[in-house]
């Protein structure tokens, strides 16, 4: 059996919250000295004997990570994925050697390279030139090394215009693909990325998707954070649930956002105006609730199958706007079946203030499942105000009685009746 490219054992990292302050200069030497001398190389393992629990100088303790533990052989790509604060990005900057664990170790075998943040490693002051070659040296890379491949980056980037201009000018969207190009293409063995691909625009996007089959291709090790179901259910084979700190499930991707998609279903919602996959300034226009009512008129997350129920979104228009909003509807895969448009059913008028939008689903359309919902508000030349990406909005239940065949028994989503004639 091959080296794992990546092995996490029992992995744990605690914060303190509350009291913070150093205390005297003794209590700030003697610990700096502490852990200067408890201290493990990085070249190829990160632990820590771990500590006692116990919470010092008032503080309250916070565990980001709690008894994680992995294996991600080469070549492999694996998603990660769990709600906002289950310790994602924890785990991406223990791997990246950003902060060290309190708990466990870890073992990297080969060099790594990241994209956590926009621009991570980046000098705003010096040009897009001189920030590849210092971004590359922090990589490891020697200046030869860089050299070869410095074209290939700028044009994978796309930025070839602005090469020698100040990033500290750069749009996130241009710092991105930049960082994106070089974390890429300087040939790490492995390669993290977290939720940074969301900024760019869909054409690149689709670029560093690409790329980061083409890494996988060659033997490499991909880690791939996002809460874009789509892009880590077309790019990995496994998946990582995180929720809480902790591993809650380890499978095939599809069997892991599954789960995810109904337990997000299951749970408390997040309120979708703060939903964090999103795009638009929502300076105009913004989606600020959203609700599924029943046949009764009730709010309800969970929907009998052969009743119809009514979405309802709502818009606040912070100034007069006349603005179409679409409403898509996508299985638990975020796959869309169909999309509904304002437009299609009614003339669009000037909006403003708060405004409120109802769609009806006919009864038996949707098999018993979990589904989301893209919703979108744009005006004028599909100017996009503001889209809310795959939200879990509702899920059906049950069949409709006096059904012969039992719904779950169907193949698909969608459930349509046909006029059938038989001779």
């Amino acid at each position: 059996m091959s080296t794992p490219a990546i092995r996490v054992d029992n992995l744990g990292k605690r914060y303190k919250l509350g009291l913070t302050h150093a205390g005297s200069v003794r209590e700030l030497v003697s610990r700096s000295t502490d852990r200067l001398l408890r201290r493990r190389p990085h070249h190829q393992q990160i632990g820590s004997s771990g500590g006692n629990g116990q919470a010092t100088n008032g503080a309250k303790e916070f565990w980001a990570l709690k008894d994680v533990s992995f294996e991600v052989q080469p070549g492999e790509v694996l998603g990660i994925i769990g709600r906002n604060g289950a310790g994602k990005s924890t785990l991406l900057k223990i791997l990246s050697r950003v902060t060290c664990p309190t708990s466990g170790r870890i073992e990297l075998n080969g060099r790594v390279a990241s994209l956590l943040e926009i621009g991570t490693g980046f000098h705003p002051e010096l040009t897009g030139r001189e920030n590849v070659y210092l971004n590359g040296a922090i990589l490891g890379m020697t200046k030869p090394e860089i050299r070869r491949k410095f074209d290939e980056i700028v044009d994978f980037s796309g930025i070839e215009r602005f090469i020698d201009t100040p990033v500290k000018r750069y749009s996130s969207g241009m710092n991105v693909r930049l960082g994106f190009a070089v974390a890429a293409h300087l040939e790490p063995e492995i390669l993290i990325v977290d939720e940074v691909l969301a900024v760019g625009d869909v054409e690149f996007q689709k670029k560093c998707l690409g790329k980061m089959e083409d890494v996988a291709r060659h033997g490499r090790t991909v880690l791939f954070v996002s809460h874009q179901m789509p892009a880590i259910e077309s790019l990995t084979q496994y998946c990582l649930l995180l929720e809480g700190g902790r591993l809650n499930l380890l499978d095939h991707t599809v069997e892991v956002v599954a789960r995810y998609i109904e337990k997000s279903m299951r749970d408390v919602q997040t309120p979708i105006s703060q939903w964090s996959d999103r795009h638009g300034d929502r300076q105009i226009a913004a989606v600020t609730g959203f609700s599924a009512l029943n046949a009764n008129g009730e709010k309800a997350r969970f929907l009998p199958a052969g009743e119809p129920f009514t979405l309802e979104v709502q818009v606040d228009y912070t100034m007069p706007t006349v603005a179409d909003v679409a409403i898509v509807v996508e299985n638990s895969r975020s796959v869309p079946l169909f999309t509904s448009l304002l437009s299609d059913q009614n003339r669009l008028e000037k909006r403003n203030g708060n405004t409120s939008y109802q769609v009806t689903i006919d009864p038996n359309h949707l098999k018993p499942g979990a589904y989301l919902l893209t919703i979108s508000v744009c005006s004028g030349n599909s100017l996009y105000h503001d889209i809310v990406l795959h939200y879990p909005a509702f899920q059906v239940r049950g069949c409709s009685s006096g059904e012969d065949v039992p719904c779950d028994k169907r193949w698909g989503d969608l459930i349509f009746p046909l006029a059938w004639e038989v001779d």
